[in-house]
């Protein structure tokens, strides 16, 4: 028995709208464990999403069309990237040819760009700050997720996230060359500022001197704050399956639409996914954080691995 590729290009969407919650409950988990604290439960997000869903939306009275529909929106483009990448399956579904890694991208980059827009339509001064800080950083990432993403068009011939995977997984020697360890490890750094783990005060905090991601919500409530928060985590899982499925690990996915590959993918993903977040919560916990003035040089050394991969693939490392 086979499934049509409809069902497994659903079931790619549904995973990540699943088991984001998941995602996050268990780095939020470990997170505690590291600062010697019980912590919320493993499922507690569920229980929070679930909650929020049934409260009562407020909104200001300022707020206008752009809040109403930003956590629509950003929530739809969250569930667009899983048709464009390798979620499930090596082979490329048939909505997997409407972008590439770069479409992708700018698919998330809107989504953030929605809610920052909704945010400083509300006039609040906290949710204004978050949006302007978010807009101010996003720039300077940008560049570097350009820079990735030209280099490994330049290591396969093409920007086409299921071929990069086929290219890692082709030989044990494609996943050691220079260029695409730069590369990963720049898009790493990416992650790490795109989820606010590093050098920002932390992801939850509501701390003034440090918080971007938590600002932009603060005029949401009801089914839009619970729309937000999960868009939030399904964009956290996204960008782990992009480095992991694409870049470091794109073992464990279904080379064909069998029920019982689909499902061992399922769990590899959800395995995997669940082991980088493990790895995130230990250095989040492990460095100090950087004050605000300084994601500037965090992002610039991202930057700076970024075109060392381009320069290393033409002098011969790729």
């Amino acid at each position: 028995m086979i499934l049509p590729v409809g069902v497994v290009q659903a079931l790619q969407v549904l995973t990540v709208l699943g088991a984001s919650p998941l995602l996050s409950g268990v780095v939020a988990r470990v997170e505690a464990r590291l600062q010697g604290r019980r912590g919320p439960r493993v499922l507690q997000p569920y229980f929070d999403l679930a909650k929020l869903f049934q409260k009562e939306a407020l909104a200001p009275r300022s707020a206008g069309p752009v809040f109403l529909l930003a956590p629509i929106v950003s929530f739809a483009c969250y569930l667009t990237v899983p048709l464009l990448i390798p979620v499930l399956t090596t082979f490329p579904l048939p909505l997997g040819d409407m972008g590439d890694i770069l479409g992708g991208g700018i698919v998330l980059a809107f989504a953030s760009f929605v809610s920052a827009a909704a945010a400083a339509e509300t006039g609040d001064g906290y949710a204004q700050l978050g949006a302007s800080r978010s807009k101010t950083f996003g720039a300077i990432t940008e560049p570097v997720t350009l820079l990735v993403v030209f280099t490994v068009a330049l290591l396969t011939g093409t920007d086409l996230p299921y071929v990069l995977g086929a290219t890692v997984t082709s030989g044990p020697e494609q996943i050691v060359r220079p260029a695409h360890l730069l590369a990963s490890a720049a898009l790493f750094m990416v992650i790490l500022f795109e989820t606010s783990r590093i050098p920002v005060e932390t992801h939850t905090g509501t701390i003034e001197l440090g918080m971007i991601e938590e600002a932009r919500t603060f005029e949401h409530s009801g089914p839009q704050l619970a729309l937000l928060k999960w868009g939030s985590a399904a964009k956290q899982l996204v960008l782990y399956t992009i480095l992991l499925n694409v870049f470091i690990a794109p073992w464990g996915l279904a080379s064909n639409g069998s029920p019982a590959l689909v499902a061992v993918a399922i769990v590899a993903l959800v395995a995997k996914a669940v082991a980088l977040g493990v790895v995130v919560a230990v250095i989040d916990n492990t460095f100090a954080k950087l004050r605000l003035f300084k994601i500037t040089e965090f992002v610039a050394a991202a930057f700076l691995l970024a075109v060392l991969a381009i320069f290393t693939l033409y002098l011969g490392g790729g």
